[in-house]
C-alpha cells in the first residue's frame, strides 16, 4: 500500500521531474569536484567526454548553487526543512558505482529528496484532508558525521498544524535520516521530528516514508517534537489515513522474498535451522505447529528446499526488517566485525589448530595454559589476512607476539583467553561443593532451582516407556545426608528441601541423544538443603537411563563423600548435571525464554500499533537490536552442526530440546519475577513485604535484586499507563492495542493459543502487567542469564557444556572400571568438552558476554517522546533514580558479610542486576534490549 496525498500543492522547487535531457546528462557526467562544477555550471555549459551537452534552465534554477528567496504574503509564509543524514563509516557518496554517480547528479541539481508537509486538520469546509506542500531537499552543510539536506516551501496561513512529513529518497541508494528540522512557522520553536530510520530509494519501491510529528499544549505554548503519542481514537483527522496505511506497509502481503532495504515484518515457522541442500544429515524438523510447538519468527520468504519441501533454502544473509539492523557503532564492534569473525574464521581455523574435534585434554594445567600461553593459530599466506582481521576486531582473544628466537620474522597470532574473575578470585571455585551449590541461586541460571513439595519423588513420565516412576532418591540417603538435623518429611515440611529437576524433561530423549558420536545423556535430579547459615548443601544426584537397547531403566544415586572413590564418581555426576544445567540455561533459560519468545512481540508491535501509539512508544526502546541478533544465532549458532549443537549434550536435538521445553513449562502468565517465584516455590506472597513476597530463601542474590529491578519497571510502567489511558473502557476500546494482543497469543505463539492462562486485556491494571513482564524478560530476564557467561563459563570445568562420557557404575567393563579406578582424573576430563568444543564455546561466551559501546541500559536514555511530555518526563526521572538507588544497594548487600551468597573469600560479587555498565567483560549491567 502506497502512502498518496490527496492532492499536491507544489512549491517552487517541486514543479516538474527530470527531463530526458537531464537524465541523459546524469548518465553521462563524471563526478566533478564541487569548483569544476561552479565553473561549468556558470558558463551553461558542460563537456562530458566527446559530447557538448547543456544544462537545462530549469536545472538552473533548482540547483544549490542558485537562490531563490521566499517571500511572506498575505497568504503564505515561508518554512526551511533542515533533514539531517547520517553518513555511513565508509564515507559519503564512496562508491564509485554508475547509480552513485547519477546520485551525485541529482544532489547538484538540487532534488536529492522529495518532502511533503502534512495537515493535520481536515478542511473546515469539505471535510477532507488538506493538501499537502511539497519541496525538494538540496544538498547543504556537511559536518564530520553528517550532511544536510534542505528545502524551502510556501505555505499558506491556513495550512494548520503540520502532523507527518513525507519523504521520498530520489537517490539510487537508501539514506538513514536522523531528524527533520521545520523553521519558520509563526510563533513557533523550530519543529524537530526525529526519525532516525532507514529511508529506502525510489527506484526499489515508490511508497513514500511517513514521519510523524508531536504536538501538544504546555503551558500555553505549543511545542513539538516527533511522533505525539495518540491512541487511535485521538488520532486527528488529516493523519488517520496516513496512521493505517503505514501499518497496512509494514505488514506486506505474505508474499515474495524479502529484501534487504523492506520494513516488512511478519510471522513464520522456524524451518531454517537446518540445510538439507547441502547435506542431507544437516536436516531439521521445522519447530512451529503441532508436533514441535515454538513460538514464531520474522518471515524471510526465502523459496523452499530442494531437498526438504518444508525447509527453508539458507542463502545469503537472513532478512530482518531495515530499522531493526545493527548501527554502524555495533556493526565495527559486534555484529559482522566479531561475532561473525569468531563463528566464520576463528573458529574453523580452531579446527585446522586442533585437527581431533575429540581430543580430550590431557591434564588440567593444559586447561589453565589457554589462559597463560594460549594457542598458536596457524601460519599460513592464505590465513594472514584473515588473522589480522582477528587481532583488529577480538583483541581479547587473538593477539600478535613477537617471536623472540627471530626478531626478524613476522608476530604469530595467539588464541590466548582473558581469566575470568571468578578463577582469578579462587582457583579452584569450581571444585567446591558449596559454590555449586551457591551458583544455583546467585549463578548463570537462577531460573531452576525449585522448592520440593511433595515426597516421595516420582516421575510423570509413562512407566511402559520410560521405566520405574519412583525416584531413588530415598528418605533414608536424605536423612542420612543431612546429618540428623531434620528427616526427609520434615525438611520438605519445613521448607528446606529443594531441586534442580531435569528428569522429565531430557530423560524422552537419552536413547535418541546416546545414538550421536560423542555424547551421552540422563535424566538427573540434584537435591540440595537449606543450611541454618542461608545457604544450600547438595545432598544427593540421581542419574537415569530410560530402557533401551534391550536393557531395563538404570540409575543410580550418588552422595558427597570421604572414600576417594565416591569423591570421584560424585565430580563426575557433577559434570553431568553441570552438562545439563548448561543446556537447559543456554537453550530455555536464555535462548527461548528471552529471544525467542520476544520474537513475536517485536512483530506484532510494529504490525499492529502505529508509531504515534504511546505503548509502541514505551517498548520500542526494549527491542532495539533484538531480531537482528536472532537473525545471527539462526545463521551461526543454534543451525544445524552449529556451536550449540556441536557443543552441547542433546547434540542435534538441542533446538527441539527447546520446543519441548515451551511445551510443557513456558506460560506467559508465569514469566513475570514474582509469578516465576511463585510457581518454583522460592517465594509465598504476603502483603506485609516489601515486594508482596516472602522469599523462601532470604539470601537469593538474584531474586533479592531482581525483585528491586521489578518494582521500578512495574512502577514506571503504571506511571505511563495510567497517564494515557484514565478511563478503563480506553484499553477495551483501542483496536490497536486488542489487535496487538489477539495476534500476540493466537499468530505469534499459535500453538498455546487456546490455553485459558492467557491475561486478559481490559483494564490499565491488565495492561500493566503484561507490559512489565515483557520488559522485564527484555532486561532483567536476559541480563541475568547473558552477561556473567564468561565469568562463570569461560573456566569450562565451572560449567561444562557437554559430557561425553556415561558413568563408570553404569554397566562397566572390568577393562573400563579398572581405566576410571587408576586414573580417574583422566575419566573427567575425558567427560568434559573436548579441546576444541571448549574453545570454540570460550570464544562465543566472550563475545556474548561484551557489552558494546553503543550499549543502552534501562532508565538511561529518554525517548525523545517523553521528553515533551512532562508528566512522562517526570514519571521517567524517577524510574532512573530507583535505578541509581538501586546499584548503591546492590553495592552494599555485595559487602554484607551476613549474606554468605554474594559474600565471602574468593566468591565473586553479585552484579548481573547492576543496571549500569562500561564497555567490555563486566559482568554487571542492565541493557533495555537483547542487543546479544
Amino acid at each position: 500500500m502506497m502512502i498518496k496525498p490527496r492532492l499536491l500543492y507544489q512549491s517552487h522547487q517541486a514543479n516538474r521531474r527530470l527531463s530526458f535531457q537531464e537524465r541523459t546528462l546524469a548518465l553521462s557526467l563524471p563526478i566533478w569536484s564541487e569548483r569544476s562544477v561552479r565553473r561549468q555550471l556558470g558558463s551553461q555549459k558542460v563537456k562530458a567526454k566527446k559530447h557538448q551537452i547543456f544544462v537545462p534552465r530549469s536545472a538552473q534554477v533548482s540547483s544549490p548553487l542558485v537562490t531563490h528567496e521566499t517571500t511572506e504574503t498575505d497568504d503564505s509564509f515561508k518554512v526551511k526543512a533542515i533533514v539531517n543524514v547520517k553518513l555511513a563509516k565508509a564515507g559519503f557518496l564512496s562508491s564509485l558505482s554508475l547509480d552513485r554517480r547519477i546520485d551525485d547528479i541529482i544532489d547538484l541539481l538540487g532534488k536529492s529528496l522529495l518532502l511533503e508537509l502534512v495537515s493535520s486538520q481536515l478542511d473546515s469546509e469539505t471535510g477532507e484532508e488538506k493538501v499537502t506542500m511539497e519541496a525538494y531537499a538540496h544538498k547543504g552543510k556537511r559536518r564530520e558525521e553528517w550532511v544536510e539536506y534542505v528545502a524551502d516551501f510556501q505555505v499558506p496561513k491556513d495550512f494548520g498544524e503540520v502532523g507527518a512529513v513525507l519523504v521520498e529518497n530520489e537517490h539510487h541508494h537508501e539514506m538513514y535520516v536522523d531528524t527533520i528540522l521545520l523553521h519558520g512557522f509563526p510563533h513557533q520553536d523550530p519543529i524537530p521530528i526525529h526519525c532516525a530510520s532507514w529511508v529506502h530509494s525510489k527506484f526499489h519501491n515508490p511508497t513514500k516514508r511517513v514521519f510523524f510529528t508531536d504536538k501538544r499544549l504546555y503551558r500555553g505554548k505549543w511545542r513539538f517534537g516527533r511522533n505525539r503519542s495518540y491512541i487511535p481514537s485521538e488520532t486527528p483527522g488529516g493523519l488517520k489515513r496516513y496512521r493505517e496505511e503505514e501499518l497496512r506497509n509494514l505488514r506486506g502481503n505474505g508474499e515474495g522474498e524479502m529484501k534487504s532495504f523492506e520494513r516488512i515484518y511478519d510471522f513464520d515457522v522456524y524451518n531454517d535451522i537446518g540445510d538439507p541442500d547441502k547435506s542431507l544429515h544437516l536436516q531439521r524438523p521445522p519447530l512451529g505447529g503441532r508436533q514441535r510447538p515454538y513460538p514464531r519468527r520474522c518471515r524471510t520468504g526465502r523459496p523452499p528446499s530442494d531437498a526438504d519441501p518444508v525447509a527453508e533454502k539458507r542463502v545469503g544473509r537472513f532478512y530482518v526488517p531495515r530499522d531493526e539492523c545493527f548501527s554502524e557503532v555495533k556493526e565495527l564492534t559486534f555484529s559482522t566485525k566479531t561475532l561473525h569473525s569468531v563463528l566464520l574464521i576463528l573458529l574453523p581455523t580452531l579446527g585446522r589448530v586442533i585437527r581431533d574435534k575429540d581430543l580430550p585434554f590431557s591434564y588440567f594445567h593444559d586447561i589453565d595454559s589457554l589462559f597463560s600461553i594460549g594457542l598458536d593459530l596457524p601460519h599460513s599466506e592464505n590465513l594472514e589476512q584473515e588473522k589480522g582481521l582477528l587481532s583488529a576486531v577480538v583483541p581479547r582473544l587473538v593477539r600478535p607476539i613477537n617471536n623472540d628466537s627471530s626478531p626478524s620474522s613476522p608476530p604469530r597470532d595467539i588464541l590466548r583467553f582473558e581469566c575470568p574473575e571468578t578463577i582469578n578470585r579462587d582457583r579452584f571455585f569450581w571444585f567446591r561443593d558449596e559454590e555449586f551449590a551457591r551458583q544455583t541461586v546467585a549463578g548463570l541460571n537462577p531460573f531452576s532451582i525449585t522448592l520440593v513439595t511433595e515426597w516421595p519423588l516420582r516421575s510423570k513420565l509413562d512407566p511402559d516407556i520410560y521405566g520405574p516412576q519412583e525416584s531413588a532418591i530415598t528418605s533414608e540417603i536424605i536423612d542420612k545426608e543431612i546429618g540428623g538435623l531434620l528427616t526427609a518429611e520434615q525438611a520438605v515440611e519445613q521448607k528446606k528441601l529443594f531441586i534442580l529437576d531435569y528428569h522429565d524433561l531430557l530423560l524422552p530423549y537419552v536413547s535418541k541423544v546416546r545414538k550421536l558420536k560423542g555424547t551421552t545423556l540422563y535424566g538427573s535430579r540434584t537435591l540440595f538443603f537449606l543450611t541454618p547459615a542461608g545457604t544450600l548443601r547438595p545432598l544427593a544426584i540421581e542419574l537415569t537411563r530410560p530402557p533401551m537397547d534391550g536393557k531395563g531403566q538404570w540409575k543410580q544415586v550418588f552422595t558427597p563423600d570421604w572414600h576417594s572413590t565416591d569423591v570421584w564418581l560424585w565430580r563426575l555426576a557433577k559434570a553431568h548435571v553441570l552438562a545439563h544445567d548448561s543446556g537447559y540455561h543456554q537453550l530455555v533459560s536464555h535462548w527461548l525464554r528471552t529471544h525467542c519468545v520476544t520474537e513475536p512481540y517485536i512483530i506484532s508491535t510494529n504490525r499492529q500499533l502505529s508509531e504515534m501509539h504511546p505503548i509502541y512508544r514505551l517498548l520500542h526502546p526494549h527491542f532495539r537490536y533484538t531480531l537482528e541478533i536472532n537473525a545471527l544465532a539462526r545463521e551461526a549458532l543454534i543451525n544445524a552442526e552449529g556451536t550449540i549443537e556441536s557443543s552441547f549434550s542433546p547434540g542435534k536435538y538441542s533446538i527441539e530440546l527447546s520446543s519441548a521445553a515451551y511445551d510443557l513449562q513456558w506460560r506467559f502468565d508465569m514469566e513475570s519475577l514474582p509469578a516465576d517465584l511463585i510457581r518454583r516455590g522460592m517465594a509465598v506472597e504476603d502483603p506485609f513485604q516489601p515486594h508482596g513476597l516472602r522469599l523462601t530463601i532470604q539470601d537469593y542474590p538474584f531474586a533479592n535484586d531482581g525483585l528491586l529491578l521489578w518494582d521500578a519497571i512495574k512502577q514506571w510502567v503504571t506511571d505511563y499507563v495510567n497517564h494515557y489511558y484514565p478511563d478503563p473502557v480506553l484499553v477495551a476500546t483501542d483496536q490497536e492495542l486488542q489487535s496487538w494482543w489477539t495476534e500476540i497469543r493466537t499468530v505469534g505463539h499459535a500453538d498455546k493459543k487456546e490455553e485459558p492462562w492467557w491475561p486478559r486485556l481490559q483494564t490499565p491494571k491488565d495492561l500493566i502487567g503484561i507490559l512489565s513482564t515483557i520488559i522485564w524478560i527484555t532486561s532483567g530476564h536476559h541480563a541475568a542469564v547473558n552477561f556473567g557467561q564468561y565469568a562463570y563459563g569461560g573456566y569450562f570445568p565451572n560449567r561444562p557444556t557437554i559430557a561425553r562420557t556415561k558413568m563408570p557404575t553404569e554397566d562397566p567393563s572390568p577393562k573400563e572400571w579398572e581405566k576410571f579406578i587408576k586414573k580417574p582424573e583422566r575419566e573427567l576430563l575425558k567427560c568434559f568438552p573436548s579441546q576444541l568444543q571448549a574453545t570454540r564455546v570460550m570464544a562465543v561466551l566472550d563475545i556474548l558476554s561484551t557489552h558494546s559501546p553503543d550499549e543502552e541500559y534501562i532508565g538511561e536514555k529518554m525517548e525523545p517522546s517523553w521528553g515533551e511530555d512532562p508528566v512522562i518526563k517526570a514519571a521517567f526521572e524517577r524510574f532512573r533514580e530507583r535505578l541509581k538507588k538501586l546499584e548503591g544497594i546492590i553495592d552494599e548487600r555485595n559487602r554484607n558479610s551476613k549474606l554468605k551468597n554474594r559474600n565471602g573469600a574468593g566468591i565473586l560479587p553479585y552484579e548481573l542486576l547492576k543496571p549500569f555498565s562500561k564497555p567490555g567483560v563486566t559482568a554487571m549491567g542492565v541493557p533495555c534490549s537483547i542487543s546479544i
